[in-house]
């Protein structure tokens, strides 16, 4: 059984087991946390799809722990003005081990 579920703005495919990263969510390490943005359930053969999600249906998952991803550069310029910035940015995460799909 597998579920797509909408976290942080993204969707993902999950199903029980997986370990994922997503957006950085409050909690600590070893919380149970839920899932209610359930936009398709998947069984053997069976799908059932949301308007824009499915009521009553949430995947379960417990936080493993926390980080921050790779440092990307943003660099603007515009030519021939000698105008330059450069930043970085870091996103924080959150990795999760999902423990059951309902």
């Amino acid at each position: 059984m597998y579920a797509i579920v909408e976290t942080g703005g993204k969707q993902y495919r999950v199903q029980n087991g997986d370990v994922l990263k997503v957006e950085l969510l409050k909690g600590e390490v070893g919380e149970e946390i839920v899932l209610d943005k359930v936009l398709m359930n998947g069984k053997d053969d069976s799908i059932e799809i949301g308007k824009p999600y499915i009521e009553g249906a949430s995947v379960k998952a417990e936080i493993v722990s926390f980080g921050r991803n790779d440092k990307i550069l943003v660099f603007k310029y515009k030519s021939k003005k000698n105008e330059r910035k450069m930043h970085g940015h870091r996103q924080d995460y959150v990795e999760l081990r999902i423990t059951e799909v309902i």
